[in-house]
């Protein structure tokens, strides 16, 4: 008679906040924490681009659920930016496809160039971006060799702060800290900052230090997450990105049920619902009609 080995509790609910390593995709952090907290129930929220490092959301358990709602619209980017280049995909992975001396760039000239590309503007994703085109990935056409027409689209760069200026034989290093809404490519401010001054330019490095509420100070390398998977209860995680509404039992039994529940004045939501005992319920949104749940967190 064979024994057989207990099954491993799932993990806790929660978000795991990833200082993601160069060279890896999303997919790969999400495939790698799949192992390390022992659950397929994996999903991150936020994309970032092998070529950059820094903070990743992701989900496990219930919290994958969260993912969609979660309010990550600012951001927070540390970036360095080379004039005198332009490749392929607007960052250093690209192939160079133009040069040109930024030597007579001036740091007035910088100052303009970056100057214009701050506040609400319309910005062209790059050619190579996860962008659909006619049900299609803009980044899959344009590796096939095709020319992509991507529309312009308005973002906000909320502030884009040169932090340090550096030549580097014919080419310009700027260096710079953005903040800006979701849906903002840093690399398409490196290519019309370059455009701009005449010299074209590209991404040569990107950290991203903050998504709405989460910052590096929360993150944890994958190594150090191997040693200790610290997973953000998903009640705290909760805490942290919406409002909070603590109910007596009578209500937690409605809300638990999927029931609406009475306005409370706090916003059009999501808002966290929380039991007596500080157990997160729902995420819930507000009308007119009342407080109707999102999603509903308890068995």
């Amino acid at each position: 008679m064979t024994s057989q080995r207990p099954r491993r509790p799932p993990p806790p609910s929660g978000l795991i906040i990833v200082d993601k390593p160069a060279g890896w995709t999303s997919h790969d952090v999400v495939a790698k924490l799949r192992g390390i907290a022992g659950t397929r129930k994996v999903g991150h929220a936020g994309t970032l681009d092998p070529m950059a490092t820094g903070v990743l959301v992701v989900g496990v358990e219930k919290a994958t659920r969260l993912l969609g709602h979660l309010a990550l619209t600012d951001k927070v980017y540390e970036a360095t930016i080379r004039l005198g280049v332009t490749t392929t995909t607007d960052d250093a992975e690209g192939e160079i496809v133009a040069t040109a001396s930024a030597a007579e760039v001036t740091d007035e000239g910088v100052a303009e160039g970056v100057k214009a590309l701050t506040g609400r503007i319309m910005q062209i994703p790059p050619q190579v971006s996860a962008i659909k085109v006619n049900g299609e990935r803009a980044y899959k056409r344009a590796r096939a060799g095709e020319e992509v027409e991507l529309r312009a689209r308005p973002v906000t760069v909320s502030a884009f702060e040169i932090t340090g200026l550096r030549r580097a034989g014919e080419a310009l290093d700027v260096d710079a800290v953005v903040t800006c809404s979701s849906g903002t490519y840093i690399r398409s401010l490196a290519r019309d900052l370059g455009a701009s001054l005449g010299v074209g330019g590209h991404l040569t490095a990107l950290r991203r230090t903050r998504v709405g509420p989460y910052d590096l100070a929360g993150a944890r390398t994958l190594d150090e997450l191997a040693q200790r998977c610290e997973i953000m209860p998903i009640g705290e995680a909760v805490s942290a990105a919406f409002p909070r509404r603590d109910v007596g039992e009578d209500e937690a039994r409605l809300v638990s049920h999927g029931g609406r529940l009475a306005p409370a004045g706090l916003g059009t939501g999501p808002i966290g619902v929380f039991a007596p005992d500080g157990t997160l319920l729902a995420l819930v949104v507000e009308d007119a009609r009342g407080a109707k749940p999102l999603a509903v967190f308890v068995p």
